[in-house]
């Protein structure tokens, strides 16, 4: 027989055992600060591998180019044409073919996707190989010529250094989560100089969600990463440039207009890379040799404009000073784009900031020929709207550029061009260029975030408040007529004495199982149910944690009861919840005006 709660007792729990928290704004718990601890060293981890990587490219760069063995970054301003620049190219493509697959399918690609895959799919588990063979595979692609960045490689290294960090200990796949994207952005931060960007790029990009659990740690890691950054990479913006931004109302529109353009930009060079890539996998030949083929067509570009190839740092800082002629400006569009889409299409390592940056600035500066002020200030602008528009990350874009530069006074111009672009892309195209990969493995992504009605809604908004029930002391004979004769019977009852205090629940397939015993005909439902442990609700309780205790219960129904009480006041079925989910749909999908004039 059950025990009677004690009506003063606030702590009394009707849940059968299950514990019931008290809703706060957040779900985070100390466990955070452990989070915070294990950051640190996963914010140290990206900088020195963002540090390794940028010095692996250099290495390998001027060896193939220059033939000597340094470190110093290579302008391929200096570099001759020559038939080794196709031969390098291929020659690269090549080995990066053989690592891919004899050594981890997962270094093909800018590795943002590969990285979202790891979250989503993977359980936020990397393998040592991609931790080793990513920015090797990236460092042969990039020095043989490869028109990538370092970005892409250099978030997929730092992440699996957190990923590989957080499996040494016991860790659920949400914290592996967030130790994964803490190294990604560290290594962004390293590379770039960007913390607040490397922050957004996972909020807006990686995490799929925003709480303190998730954001803290990853906050940690980037600040621990920009402070290592002077001693291994250097201080400051990477290109620090100042523009008298101050523009009138015009002159926003203007940066929209721009933002409208380099959204339009976005989407065809989307579109064409994913037609390409679908050409690539209609070739009769395995996919080791792609990248071979994609080598030939950058070395090809190469002979027509050299600096085309690599990083393109230098081309950066010069669309930002203007220290470039109309020709040379549009040749590296072209070339850059071209040998960029066939390249990365041909599933070759390496990142696409980078190459957005030149493409959206080069486009940029072209158009701020004809508009008021310096060309540097649209490169600026162009690049932001390329970054934000392509990535799908607006805020990212915006943060990056000025972080990039330190022109804080670029800021509102920088937030209308990349909105603008945002809003071209998201309504021209059902996918970014970071998920259409992903979708064409069969895993969708939606990258809206919202507050889960189930968390906003009470169980007191949802429940039946007017519920059949049986009494305790109905004897185990009448229920069973009750429920096999009539035929406006439930399926389920909830037995109440006679206080409506919450005894438990008799369903039709117990009875029938009860049938069989005679002895148990003449017992009263209170006396063969109530030692049953019942999973209940409370009515201020969200119906979120109604489906958790559905889900631990294994019921399709679970009883409402007061709090001190335990007496039953609503009931709650799993069609409540559909019902619940349908009435959200409706709100974003029912118009109507509510003011209206006079005719």
């Amino acid at each position: 027989m059950q025990d009677t709660p004690n009506p003063q007792s606030h702590s009394h729990d009707f849940s059968g055992g299950a514990s019931r928290k008290d809703n706060g704004d957040f779900t985070t718990d100390k466990r955070v600060l452990l989070l915070m601890a294990m950051a640190l060293v996963v914010g140290t981890g990206g900088a020195f591998a963002a540090w390794v990587l940028i010095n692996l490219i250099a290495l390998v760069s001027n060896a193939i180019w220059l033939f000597k063995i340094s470190t110093e970054p290579l302008s391929f301003a200096v570099v001759a044409r020559s038939p080794w620049m196709v031969a390098a190219p291929i020659l690269g493509g090549l080995v990066i073919g053989f690592m891919a697959r004899y050594g981890s399918e997962k270094i093909r690609g800018h590795g943002i996707p590969e990285a979202i895959e790891a979250i989503l799919i993977g359980g936020s588990r990397m393998s040592p190989k991609v931790a080793v063979l990513k920015p090797l595979s990236s460092a042969i692609s990039i020095g043989s010529g490869g028109p990538f960045g370092a970005e892409g490689p250099i978030i997929m290294t730092g992440g699996a250094i957190g990923s590989l960090f957080a499996q040494l200990f016991h860790m659920s796949a949400a914290e592996r989560k967030t130790l994964l994207v803490a190294g990604a952005a560290a290594g962004m931060t390293a590379v770039f100089g960007t913390p607040i960007a490397a922050v957004m790029l996972a909020v807006e990009l990686l995490l799929f969600e925003w709480k303190p659990r998730s954001f803290i740690p990853v906050a940690v890691a980037a600040c621990v990463s920009v402070v290592w950054r002077p001693l291994l990479i250097g201080s400051g913006a990477l290109f620090p440039v100042h523009f008298e931004s101050t523009l009138s109302w015009w002159g926003i529109l203007l940066a929209v207009g721009l933002g409208i353009i380099s959204g339009l930009q976005s989407g065809l060079l989307t579109t064409l890379l994913y037609r390409i890539e679908d050409a690539f996998e209609k070739l009769p030949i395995h996919w080791m040799w792609w990248p071979a083929l994609g080598g030939l067509v950058v070395g090809l570009g190469g002979l027509i404009e050299p600096r085309a190839l690599g990083v393109g740092y230098d081309i950066i800082a010069d669309l930002l000073h203007s220290r470039v002629a109309f020709g040379a400006v549009l040749a590296i569009l072209l070339v850059k784009a071209g040998i960029w889409l066939v390249a990365l299409s041909s599933g070759t390592s390496g990142g696409v900031l980078a190459p957005l940056l030149i493409l959206g600035g080069a486009l940029g500066w072209l158009v701020g020929l004809v508009l008021p002020g310096d060309p540097g200030f649209w490169a600026l602008l162009g690049m932001a709207a390329m970054m934000g528009g392509t990535m799908r990350a607006p805020l990212t874009g915006t943060f990056f550029a000025v972080e990039l530069t330190g022109d804080m006074g670029a800021i509102v111009p920088l937030l209308a061009a990349t909105v603008a672009a945002y809003a071209v892309t998201v309504l021209l195209l059902r996918r970014s260029i970071l998920t259409e990969k992903i979708a064409r493995r069969g895993q969708h992504i939606t990258r809206e975030y919202g507050i889960d009605p189930f968390e906003l809604t009470r169980a007191a908004d949802i429940m039946i408040a007017k519920v059949d029930t049986l009494p305790g002391d109905m004897r185990l004979s009448e229920a069973l007529a009750l429920m096999t004769e009539r035929m406006d019977a439930h399926r389920f009852y909830p037995v109440v004495e006679g206080n409506g205090r919450l005894v438990g629940m008799i369903s039709r397939a117990d009875a029938l199982r009860w049938q069989s015993n005679s002895d148990l005909m003449d017992q009263t439902l209170y006396d063969v149910i109530s030692d049953t442990a019942i999973p209940v609700a409370h009515p201020e309780d969200t119906v979120g944690r109604v489906a958790d205790i559905m889900i631990q219960g294994d019921t399709g129904r679970v009883p409402v009861v007061e709090v001190q009480s335990g007496r039953l006041v609503g009931l709650i079925a799993r069609k409540d919840l559909l019902r619940l989910r349908s009435a959200i749909n409706r709100s974003e999908l029912e118009r109507g005006a509510y003011l209206r004039t006079k005719g």
